[in-house]
Parts: C-alpha cells; structure tokens; sequence
C-alpha cells in the first residue's frame, strides 16, 4: 500500500521512471499542500497588513496544535516558530550568558548544530565534549554516563541521527541523568518527527525540542519549530520583535519583556506561507486517519523488504554488511545507510539509473516515505542490481 494518489502534482513533475528514494532529504509535499500556498497569498491579498490578526489567533495556534498532538506535549504554546533550525539553536545558545559555553553533544549531529557550534569552539565561546555514536550498541550508555558526570551548560544530542539512522530514544534516562537545573537539554528531531514514534510528555517540562516540515512533515522548507519547556531559556538574548507578541513578562529592572510559552524564542518577521502548508499536511494525516506509529510501520515493511533484497542477492558495491547501524539493530529513522568509500560515485551512477539518492562523506542514504510501496522497492533492488 502507498499514499501515491496524495502526491500527484510531485509525481506528474518529475521525470518518467524516476525512483525518489531521497525523502529523509526532500521530501515530496501532498498535493493540498499546493492549496494551502496559495490560500496563503488569498490571505495576505485580502487583509493586507491585518492578515496578522488572523496569523496569530489561527493560523500559528492550529500549528501549534498539531505539534502538540504529535508529540503528545501538554501545551502548544510552548511551540515556538522559525524558517530553520537554525536560528532557533542560536537563539537557544544565547540564552547562556557565561564563556566559554560548556557542551555536550555527539559526533554525529546535523550541521545546523554541529557547524555553528565547532566555529564558536574556534572563537573560544564553546568548550565542547563530543561522544561518539559508534559502537551503536553502546552509544546510550556512554552518552548518559557523561551526562551524569555533569558540569556542563547544554546538553545538545539527536533523537534520529542523520548520518546513521540510529535511533537515540532514552530521553526520561537523560532528563534523570543531567541533575544540574541550570544546564539546558536540546533534543534535535529533525529526522524523527512525523516518523518514529516520539511522546515528549514525560519529559516536556525539562527538554527543548526541534525539528521541521522539510522532510517528514511533508511541508517543504521554511517551516521550523521548537518546544520551550518553561523556566528554561526564559530571555535569549539573540530575541526579534516577534517574541514580544502576547501577554509580555519582564524582568525586575529591564526594559526588554517576553511573550509567555514559546513564543520568547520567536525571531521577527517571517514568511507563514510554509505553515500554512504544514497545516494543510496534517489535516490530511488526520483526514486519512495516518498516526505517526502506522506512519512508521508502512516504512519499516519497505525498509525491511529492501534489506530482504540485498541480503538474498549480495552487491559487491554495497553490501549489507556496511548498512549502519547494523542490520540487526531494527529500530531506525526512515532511510537506510551505507557506510562506503565510494559514497560519492554510487549516488551519481544510481542518479543516472534514475533513482535519487543523496550522500555525506562516505554514508550512501535512501530515504522512504509513505508514497513508496512494495513495487517501488523491487524496482529499486533492480537498479541496484545495475551497479
């Protein structure tokens, strides 16, 4: 089974006999995605500046919602909105006001992190402490080990890890793990919303959380969010006009006041048109009855159907024991990874059999989503077949 028929205007575009096995990247966006763009400039055509009025009493809280149901967080206003991660990791790190800022974080974080925070370590404003994800088997162990150990001012680690897949899912452990009330805990699930299961209830009162609509939120890009659990970050200094929207709170003797919830981590004046986007996606979701958890088990089938395929006729170019993490550990993201030295070449060579890909350093991806099905894996084993 797939959800084809949902994503036609994505399919009639896009080359004849093309095989999109890049959704942990782009994502393909539902056709009412198109609908809610342009309502969007209806919008913005018939109110002009007082669209805002209907943004903020509609449009940011049904978001807000969404969000909120997903992750099961009891508040959705501690959702806060940016184009992308970002600025919101900026805007979180701002709220430490000692140097250097102590870190710790994995070897394996996306760049929105891993870039910023290596070229404040070279600026001498971060002091970081970077575990290893491998060996996988032991990460979790040896991640709140050192979280334990404490003595740190953020605590920064991916729930999905981009360049694996591997699945980091002890958050109730972590948040017993960082005793320091002051040290702030940021959980990056780009690669785990709207795919793995992921209830932030236990822990929504101690954890930040970030992710976006570019990949599985079907929402394409410019449309990124963060929960703020409350008493943590309460006055980023890196702050815009928008955080001050709402029922403001300020501090004894300061001129600058905060909105309530999340919107104190909100930045200024943003393009709504990808939120409207993602509220369409996740009416349609609803509409169809698809949970994150029916979501995931319809890509797992794939992935294990492909993992089936290559186990059974072994590729010399790629074979199945250089999938990360191992094939044996079951629970990951969305895509499959191989760890190759021939990263680069291969994803050219399947690009002109027609089959999108994508690759960083030496780990080969292929992205599933719920408009792949059982017919689309076996025409991607067969091109496989061609390396």
């Amino acid at each position: 089974m797939s959800y084809k028929q949902h994503f036609s205007r994505f399919f009639a575009s896009a080359p004849k006999g093309k095989l999109h096995f890049a959704a942990h990247s782009h994502h393909y966006w539902p056709d009412v995605s198109f609908e809610a763009h342009k309502q969007a400039w209806l919008d913005a055509a018939a109110s002009a500046d007082d669209k805002w009025g209907k943004i903020m009493e509609t449009v940011f809280p049904e978001a807000q919602g969404h969000i909120a149901r997903v992750l099961g967080l009891p508040d959705p206003r501690s959702i806060a909105f940016a184009p992308n991660t970002h600025e919101l990791v900026v805007r979180l790190c701002s709220c430490i006001e000692r140097a250097p800022v102590r870190v710790l974080t994995t070897g394996s974080e996306f760049l929105s992190f891993a870039r910023q925070s290596a070229r404040f370590e070279e600026a001498g404003q971060m002091q970081v402490t970077r575990i290893p994800t491998e060996p996988f088997e032991s990460f979790a162990d040896r991640f709140l080990e050192a979280a334990r150990g404490g003595g740190y001012d953020l605590v920064y680690v991916s729930n999905v890890f981009y360049d694996s897949g591997f699945v980091f899912d002890r958050l109730t452990d972590l948040a017993d793990a960082v005793r320091d009330d002051e040290c702030l805990i940021a959980i990056d699930g780009y690669h785990s919303f709207l795919a793995v299961p992921t209830d932030l209830g236990p822990v929504a009162e101690r954890m930040f959380f970030l992710a976006g609509g570019y990949k599985y939120a079907m929402s394409g890009e410019g449309v990124c969010f963060m929960h703020c659990p409350p008493g943590y970050g309460e006055r980023p200094v890196n702050t815009g006009w928008f955080a001050g929207f709402g029922a403001l709170t300020g501090a004894s003797g300061t001129d600058v006041a905060y909105s309530a919830g999340g919107f104190r981590f909100q930045g200024a004046t943003i393009d709504v048109t990808p939120i409207y986007r993602m509220n369409a996606v996740m009416r349609l979701l609803a509409d169809l009855g698809l949970t994150v958890e029916a979501i995931h088990a319809h890509v797992a089938k794939l992935q294990h159907r492909a993992i089936d395929r290559l186990t059974a006729h072994p590729l010399a170019s790629l074979p199945i024991g250089s999938l990360l993490p191992p094939a044996e550990i079951e629970q990951r993201g969305h895509f499959l990874t191989f760890r190759t030295d021939r990263a680069e070449q291969l994803q050219a060579r399947l690009a002109e059999l027609g089959v999108a890909t994508d690759y960083r350093r030496d780990r080969l991806r292929f992205g599933f989503a719920i408009y792949h099905d059982e017919a689309d894996v076996d025409a991607l084993a067969g091109r496989l077949a061609q390396l």
